[in-house]
């Protein structure tokens, strides 16, 4: 008996009713444009990024900085060129002092006295050449006189000659004028000795002036030597500035001459050294616009140009340079000191060893280094 067949019914699906409000949107549906946005972000905020990090780094390295900068003043030392105790401090620490102003004194006594010596010595001198021309005229005379009687002798010898060979004159005669006439001779020899000495004792010019007679020369140097040890017991400040280690200068102290006691700093020449390292010389030029930033004074910016380059590393002077040629060589990045001169700012005054930040304007940017 075959099965009866299964009925099937159809359900009428259900139609939404026009006044029906419309059915909200699946959660699926809702996420995809959030999830767009997200993968757009995700991508475009990292490319931005790199791109303007490049570009600010491509626009980037005009200004070379650092702040490995110090002010530089000459430290002018001072030292007394004579030995002798102070007498006299005439200035005081930090005083403005102008070149040549007097610092201290020594005793002047001890030089007084030598030159008093040498003003003496210098006309012993003098009277000497006097009497020096004196003997040449003597020595002149004398001379004069001895061939004048070398003369007569000469003729009465010829004289005698001419009646010997006549008979009318004895071998006696004859041999007492050759005797006389020699003797005269040697006489005139003698005498020119004299006046040639006379002559070579005033410089061999009998006719040069007192004053250049080498004797009276030696004697106007040394004369000058005490005059300028005399004036050296003044000690004057050698350049304008401002006065530096003297509070240990106190009257009663013994100065060695050449040895350095106080100093002053030359405040009128200020220049700011800063090192920078090898790797940003590149385009570090002579000429270049500097600013200034001083520790002392950061709301007061100064204004420069950079003057030289150093012509080696600081490492190249140092007392003991570093053996690169050993095993255990270590690179390190070299410091090549920099000159800046910088405008005066007479409201800001700098004083030396003072620390600064500098940023030189290259003018280069690594795009164009890239062109």
């Amino acid at each position: 008996m075959s099965a009866a067949p299964k009925r099937i019914e159809a359900v009428p699906s259900a139609q939404p009713s026009p006044d029906a409000p419309a059915s909200a949107p699946q959660p699926d549906e809702a996420r995809k444009p959030s999830r767009w946005r997200r993968r757009v972000l995700m991508f475009s905020v990292p490319v931005l990024l790199a791109a303007g990090g490049g570009y600010a780094w491509l626009t980037g390295g005009r200004y070379v900085t650092t702040d490995n900068a110090y002010v530089q003043q000459p430290l002018v030392p001072v030292s007394s060129d004579v030995a002798g105790r102070i007498v006299e401090v005439d200035v005081a620490e930090n005083q403005q002092v102008e070149a040549g102003q007097a610092m201290f004194r020594l005793d002047p006594e001890p030089y007084r006295i030598a030159l008093e010596e040498a003003d003496a010595a210098l006309a012993q001198a003098r009277l000497s050449v006097a009497q020096l021309r004196s003997a040449y005229s003597t020595a002149q005379a004398r001379l004069g006189a001895a061939q004048a009687i070398e003369e007569v002798r000469q003729r009465e010898l010829e004289r005698q000659e001419s009646l010997a060979n006549q008979g009318a004159a004895s071998s006696a005669a004859l041999d007492e004028a050759t005797l006389a006439a020699r003797s005269a001779e040697n006489e005139v020899t003698l005498a020119q000795e004299a006046l040639s000495a006379a002559a070579a004792a005033l410089g061999g010019d009998p006719g040069i002036a007192t004053d250049e007679v080498p004797a009276v020369q030696a004697a106007l140097a040394a004369r000058e030597a005490a005059a300028r040890d005399l004036a050296k017991t003044l000690v004057q400040a050698p350049v304008p500035g401002l006065v530096a280690q003297v509070d240990s200068l106190n009257p009663g102290q013994y100065v060695a001459p050449g040895t350095q006691v106080a100093s002053v700093v030359e405040t009128g020449d200020t220049w700011i050294e800063a090192n920078f390292k090898e790797t940003q010389l590149a385009d570090l030029r002579v000429g270049q616009p500097v600013e200034v930033e001083v520790d002392a004074y950061p709301d007061a910016p100064l204004h420069g140009t950079v003057e030289s380059l150093g012509s080696a590393t600081g490492s190249q002077f140092s007392l003991i340079p570093a053996q690169n040629a050993t095993g255990n060589w270590v690179k390190v990045v070299q410091r090549l000191p920099v000159r800046i001169s910088v405008e005066a700012d007479p409201d800001h005054p700098l004083r030396g060893g003072m620390s600064a930040h500098v940023s030189v304007d290259s003018g280069h940017t690594r795009l164009d280094n890239l062109r």
